[in-house]
């Protein structure tokens, strides 16, 4: 295209139709020709589905992810003067763990540039749990950015439409087209994101479960494995780390809710899987990064705490005033004396988005009271007729769908259930 020559579109799709590795060339050209609308949408669906079926080479793979941060603006944190990492989830239950990770890892003097997303479906959002903050708010331009990143350190925000616009587009197209299920695409758009927010160094908390996105482990080390990839052909120093997600991530599932643990653990407190995965994960990122500390003393001497104030205020938020009420909406109940042995991750965070903790399509709004309390989890014993989960929000007239997503869900034994642990594996250390 460069010469002048029309872009072969056809050519592309027939290429990887037949099991062929794109250039270089045709993959910038294409994204060229795709933002330019030369390439049509009918055209990209066709090549998104031989892509789903033939799939890429790491080559192919980092090539597409670095015409995505072409197709917009790219982040510069170099004169920041302190190094920069950063953490991404792929979604879980009760999964508020950048809410304590982006201060802990700032305490220690590092740069943590968080953008992240809304929720949609059963996974909650970053920024719909802040948005429980009074005045808190999200939108930040490139320059508040900076000069936050070098005052605080640390900043959750939303991500940027200048920022590889080219996957906004294609996640859009991807999801209409039944093309999402593909791995070097979950990879790419992942990665094009958090390249293009110009960290030096990201942790990837890829989550394994039935509440998660990726339910079996082979494609999650799958997963990783291509993502750390592609972070390293972009320059970027990148590991991952393979976590549970049958069962959800601490007791509090939902928007205020969430917050109000996550202050427990910057506290010194809360529950021990979440404050301990907090640390793990904290420990990791500061090992990217090339600095030395104590993530668990930061914890409990109230420094962490410190700073998610400090970065709360620099956002409009007031940390001082109280987070919205969550009324107790209805209960369910132990059937029987024993153990509980199984409290399923999806379940529970289908009924919190039954409440209206979450949202069914892009924009919609959501509850900030809206969630569930986990009263008991695995291992733990239980009476018959005890609370095992709380339904909590502001609308009655949810409660009765949001019990149905957990009927099936709970399983009372006699025994406890095997013990199983949080990290499942490391990868890219």
């Amino acid at each position: 295209m460069s010469d002048g020559t029309r872009f072969d579109g056809v050519g592309v799709i027939r290429t990887k139709r037949e099991g062929g590795a794109l250039t270089p060339e045709q993959i910038r050209d294409l994204m060229r020709a795709y933002m330019s609308r030369e390439f049509a949408e009918e055209q990209m669906s066709a090549l998104l589905m031989a892509i789903f079926w033939r799939g890429m080479t790491s080559a192919e793979t980092a090539e597409w992810t670095g015409a995505m941060i072409a197709s917009g603006r790219r982040a510069d944190l170099s004169g920041l003067g302190r190094p920069s990492v950063d953490k991404h989830s792929t979604g879980g239950v009760g999964d508020k763990l950048s809410l304590i990770i982006v201060p802990l890892v700032a305490v220690f003097g590092a740069a943590v540039p968080q953008m992240s997303g809304r929720g949609l479906g059963h996974t909650g959002g970053t920024l719909d749990k802040l948005e429980s903050i009074p005045g808190w708010r999200p939108d930040l331009d490139p320059a508040a950015l900076l000069r936050m990143l070098d005052k605080v350190g640390g900043v959750i925000t939303a991500a940027g439409d200048e920022m590889a616009p080219a996957d906004r587009r294609l996640y859009a197209l991807r999801d209409i087209t039944a093309t999402v299920e593909s791995i070097p695409l979950i990879a790419s758009s992942i990665m094009s994101k958090k390249v293009a927010e110009g960290t030096q160094s990201l942790l990837l908390d890829i989550k394994v479960g039935s509440g998660a996105f990726m339910t079996d482990i082979e494609q999650a080390r799958l997963l990783g494995s291509t993502m750390i990839e592609i972070g390293q052909a972009h320059g970027v120093r990148t590991a991952a780390m393979l976590t549970a997600m049958d069962t959800p991530l601490g007791r509090a599932v939902g928007n205020a809710v969430e917050v109000a643990e996550a202050l427990d653990v910057l506290g010194g407190g809360g529950p021990d899987d979440v404050r301990d995965l907090s640390a793990a994960e904290a420990e990791a990122m500061l090992q990217l990064a090339g600095i030395d500390g104590d993530p668990g003393q930061a914890l409990a001497d109230g420094r962490a705490l410190d700073k998610f104030r400090e970065m709360i205020r620099a956002q409009g938020g007031d940390p001082d005033q109280p987070l919205p009420d969550s009324p107790l909406l209805g209960v369910v109940l132990a059937p029987r004396d024993g153990i509980v042995c199984r409290l399923d991750a999806y379940a529970v965070g289908m009924a919190s988005w039954r409440l209206g903790a979450g949202r069914s399509r892009p924009g919609e709004a959501v509850s900030a009271a809206a969630g569930v309390i986990c009263r008991a989890k695995p291992g733990e014993p239980v009476v018959k007729g005890q609370p095992i989960v709380e339904l909590r929000g502001d609308d009655r007239g949810r409660v009765d769908t949001a019990r149905a997503e957990l009927a099936g869900a709970i399983d009372i034994g006699d025994e406890p259930p095997p013990a199983s642990p949080l990290i499942l594996q490391r990868i890219g250390f």
